[in-house]
């Protein structure tokens, strides 16, 4: 009897969760989220380009120019992902 009871309790969580709609949650981002978002992309722009500045340095033994040009790649790269997001949100 109590299995007939939980398939029955089952299928009615089934469901209600099948008619759910959870797009709702993926539109309604926090601003908290949203800041550490852009930013977590603008920092690791910047420690990407910088490690493959110093690293191509080293092979190449031009120790602090490849280290400042890729530094500046790697800003220019994350302000252009932090304006594409932010482009992307007021849509």
């Amino acid at each position: 009897m109590s299995e007939d009871r939980f398939k029955t309790r089952l299928k009615i969580a089934k469901s209600k969760v099948k008619s759910k709609d959870f797009t709702k949650n993926k539109e309604s981002n926090s601003s908290i989220g949203v800041a550490f978002k852009m930013s977590t992309e603008l920092v690791s722009a910047v420690v990407v380009g910088t490690i493959i500045g110093f690293i191509l340095d080293n092979w190449f033994g031009t120790k602090p120019w490849l280290i400042l040009i890729f530094f500046f790649v790697g800003v220019i790269a994350g302000i252009m992902n932090v304006v594409k997001s932010a482009k992307k949100m007021q849509k």
